[in-house]
């Protein structure tokens, strides 16, 4: 054991799989939630028979968190069983006008044939682009901590960097492959709910159709919830600390290092600190000007992924329509992206998603009934009010109602509310973010919010503000690749 005592301050994923990889190399190790519950997003709502995911809700890149588990000698099915969807999700365009997305890749060709003649051998021609993309992305890139362009300097990277597509656009990409704007909607959904707008996205991310479309959607039983808590188990298992409803409050630096931290019950000594709360609040509220690597100014020019206004609902009915992930594009996808990126706004038509795990978990919701988690993505920054709130519900629920053929403002016996001023509240979100950092080619890899501070030697920074990126698993990814930056800094000092 290593007589260093570390902090990481917040416990979502990121700060989870930090702490364990520190706890790992046999520091000791503090984890502070602000929360009532470790999780952060990734928390879990339950009331009245019914237990919402209140975040995430689209378990992508499986292998991800395998790898996390095995790092620590276990596999995920010890914590949670993993269920495939098939459908995968389902798309709805209109009335009668629906795409169940299949898990199978042949009877997914068999789909896209049957949109578009010829797409079947353009979507095997898009994936095999984006498989090289993934894997280069996923076992080479995601994983370097962003601080040089030196780390670039490979000649495996180098000679491909042109099938990576950083300077090509998402949009210009799919739309070379595809020209119904059924499948361009198909592709171009992932960047636009947790990225930005594909015409700003680097092809690049066409990684993300791979992890979709031919890596599958899968499911936790029992919700993302079983996640945290498999995850929390493994740090305790290695020592960690946690420590939830104690906020941080202040950060003592001496020497250009942090000796102590304060927070609302008491003062700390440590010798390093992973910063996996909001990096902004982190910055602008626990450091002095002096000790921040960005001034606010830097902050309101960066591009920020969506916020969200979601409803959770309980229903008191079955929903024979509703696939587990309903994706509703009966709107102008473009006019809504605009209202996110450009011109921000409550949106005028809105596309929005409904995610039903009780399709395939029946511990979710009582006997007979539904658990929906409704989210319609919104620009940060908007203002929020319960007005805006229900003329919006009542919007969504209307189409909802219209798709579903039931009436089911009629059937709800639960009902709550998250948006702006929620993630302001419950994570400290800069401008109410959802989802973090937009993937635009402006703010990817070195580009991104600097992973280690540049004037306090050991403070290091994990989430969705920093390398790599936005999303589950990049966020578990972050907090070990900042953990690597923190015990690398220790074993210097030795």
């Amino acid at each position: 054991m290593n007589d260093s005592k570390l902090a990481v301050i917040g416990t979502g994923f990121a700060g989870l799989s930090a702490a364990a990889y520190l706890a790992k190399a046999g520091f000791g190790v503090d984890a502070y939630e602000k929360n009532a519950e470790v999780g952060g997003r990734v928390r879990q709502l339950a009331e009245k028979g019914y237990v919402f995911d209140m975040g995430p809700s689209w378990y992508w890149m499986p292998e991800v968190f395998e790898k996390f588990f095995n790092d620590f000698g276990c596999q995920a099915k010890d914590f949670y069983e993993l269920e495939q969807l098939d459908p995968g999700f389902t798309m709805v365009f209109g009335p009668g006008d629906v795409l169940n997305i299949p898990a199978g890749f042949e009877d997914l060709c068999t789909l896209f044939e049957s949109i578009e003649s010829g797409s079947a051998k353009q979507l095997q021609l898009f994936l095999k682009e984006a498989a090289y993309k993934y894997h280069t992305g996923m076992d080479k890139l995601v994983y370097k901590p962003g601080l040089s362009i030196f780390e670039f300097a490979d000649w495996g990277l180098f000679k491909g960097v042109f099938k990576l597509q950083v300077f090509t656009t998402f949009s210009k990409h799919v739309r070379q492959f595809f020209k119904d704007p059924k499948l361009i909607a198909l592709m171009e959904f992932p960047v636009l709910f947790l990225g930005a707008m594909p015409e700003n996205t680097p092809a690049l991310y066409s990684l993300m159709n791979y992890a979709g479309l031919k890596l599958g959607t899968w499911y936790p039983k029992g919700g993302f919830g079983r996640v945290t808590e498999a995850m929390q188990k493994v740090c305790e298992q290695q020592g960690v600390k946690f420590h939830t409803g104690e906020a941080v409050k202040g950060l003592t630096i001496d020497d250009e290092k942090i000796s102590s931290i304060r927070t609302i019950k008491k003062d700390i000594g440590c010798d390093g600190v992973i910063a996996a709360a909001d990096y902004h609040y982190v910055e602008q509220e626990l450091l002095a000007p002096g000790y921040r690597n960005y001034d606010e100014a830097y902050w309101d020019k960066r591009v920020m992924a969506p916020s969200a206004l979601i409803f959770y609902l309980g229903v008191t009915c079955r929903v024979d329509k509703l696939s587990h992930h309903t994706l509703f594009f009966e709107t102008d996808l473009q006019q809504h992206a605009t209202e996110i990126y450009k011109e921000p706004q409550w949106p005028t038509k809105p596309l929005f998603y409904v995610c039903c795990p009780s399709k395939t978990d029946d511990t979710v919701a009582p006997a007979g009934h539904e658990n929906l988690f409704i989210l319609m993505p919104l620009a940060p920054g908007l203002n929020d009010d319960e007005t805006l709130r229900e003329k919006y519900f009542g919007l969504l629920m209307e189409r909802l109602e219209k798709y579903t053929g039931l009436p089911l403002r009629d059937r709800l016996d639960y009902k709550k509310s998250y948006c702006v001023n929620d993630f302001k509240t419950d994570y400290n979100a800069y401008k109410g973010n959802a989802y973090g950092l937009a993937n635009t080619l402006k703010q990817t890899a070195n580009l991104k919010p600097s992973i280690n501070n540049k004037k306090i030697k050991n403070l290091f920074y994990a989430g969705q503000l920093t390398v790599p990126g936005p999303g589950v698993p990049p966020s578990i990814i972050s907090g070990k690749v900042a953990a690597g930056q923190l015990i690398k800094y220790l074993n210097r000092k030795k």
